[in-house]
């Protein structure tokens, strides 16, 4: 899907409300969250690389946090919107 922000799909799809966009700059393919019931969110966090993701997700693992921050982030969703928009 996309709308004027970009390219986004649903992490949850029993919460409409939050949107995970994706752009690729250079290669490499950036999320960014946004919610529609706190913007804050998305003016407080940057676009994030995967790579920077999976470290963060690997620091909570090292900890042993019960939470998957990779939940919300699907490298292969983004993928494939990215190849669907360039064509």
């Amino acid at each position: 899907m996309k709308d004027e922000r970009g390219l986004y799909y649903l992490p949850s799809l029993q919460d409409t409300n939050t949107r995970m966009y994706v752009r690729s700059v250079d290669g490499t393919i950036q999320f960014r969250l946004w919610n529609a019931e706190h913007d804050e969110v998305w003016e407080r966090h940057e676009w994030l690389p995967y790579d920077v993701i999976e470290a963060a997700a690997e620091m909570y693992r090292e900890r042993g946090a019960d939470r998957n921050p990779l939940a919300l982030y699907d490298l292969e969703v983004a993928q494939r919107l990215l190849k669907d928009d360039a064509h």
